[in-house]
């Protein structure tokens, strides 16, 4: 049995891994995949693949794109999640805010930097022409801590997938001013370089297994009910974004990285590009 270490945050989009594992698929092959949920998100995971922790991580395009530039010894082999991430724009229930527009020059609570929080914050602030540069940030780790921040008033605003933080804006914690979509394929599966070159075969049968499991998701019977079920979510909520969600069985094209590294130079998040073979590998 051959033990690959994966990790990626704790939500709807990830469940197709959950339920391939509780099947035993990976089993029959001779894989023991070990899941790990890290709700601090991509920053964390970019840390853990650099420190050999993970093998293998289902991770926001744009932080492990940065990371890889960065030195990170892994590689993009395929994107998960093609639709774009829905990052809702929250503010505290009690808020004196009432428009994006209201939140120029205020304090961003993000989960760390280089984390989707982190850069996506600079991707709004130049949709709505702000001085990227001078965006103030409030290190909160997780959800939890954005609640404390916003609450307590330490930070402003905070941006995290839209549906993830309904429940929040249904209970009155947060208010939602807006909406800022990722400009590329939300999610991508990256694998350590040294994995990928010792054990090529099993990272191919895990991306086979995955993948044959999300081309169906959609039509497991009341798949819609199990999310909303596990995930706290209200039922109409959930079927909202199934629609708007499109899981990919694809490699990653250059085309799509370029655009992706152009737009990070300009915000000034990388200060050099890498080229297509760096960053992505075929299997």
């Amino acid at each position: 049995m051959k033990s690959i270490k994966i990790a990626g945050v704790p939500e709807h989009f990830n469940l197709p891994w959950h339920l391939c594992i509780e099947n035993g698929e990976f089993e029959v092959e001779g894989i023991d995949l070990q899941w790990t949920d890290v709700p601090e998100g991509t920053g964390k995971m970019c840390q853990m693949l650099r420190d050999g922790e993970m093998d293998i991580a289902v991770i926001l395009t744009e932080g492990i794109v940065k990371d890889i530039v960065g030195g990170n010894p892994s590689s993009i082999v395929q994107v998960y999640v093609q639709s774009p991430l829905l990052w809702g724009i929250h503010v505290g229930a009690n808020s004196a805010y009432q428009t994006i527009e209201d939140l120029q020059n205020k304090k961003v609570a993000i989960s760390r930097y280089g984390s989707g929080s982190h850069l996506m914050a600079i991707v709004n602030a130049q949709n709505n022409g702000w001085n990227t540069q001078t965006v103030e940030y409030d290190l909160v780790n997780t959800i939890d801590g954005a609640v404390q921040s916003l609450t307590n008033g330490t930070s402003d605003y905070f941006m995290w997938e839209r549906f993830m933080t309904q429940p929040l804006v249904d209970e009155g914690v947060f208010r939602r001013l807006g909406e800022c979509p990722t400009p590329w394929p939300c999610f991508v599966i990256a694998v350590r370089n040294e994995v990928l070159q010792k054990h090529p075969q099993t990272v191919e049968r895990i991306l086979e297994i995955i993948n044959n499991t999300t081309i169906e998701f959609k039509d497991i019977p009341s798949i819609d009910r199990t999310l909303a079920s596990k995930f706290e979510q209200k039922l109409e909520d959930i079927q909202q974004w199934l629609r708007l969600t499109e899981w990919s069985q694809e490699p990653l094209d250059e085309k799509m990285l370029n655009k992706i590294q152009n737009q990070l130079f300009d915000l000034k998040i990388i200060d050099k590009k890498g080229t297509f073979a760096e960053i992505v590998k075929g299997i």
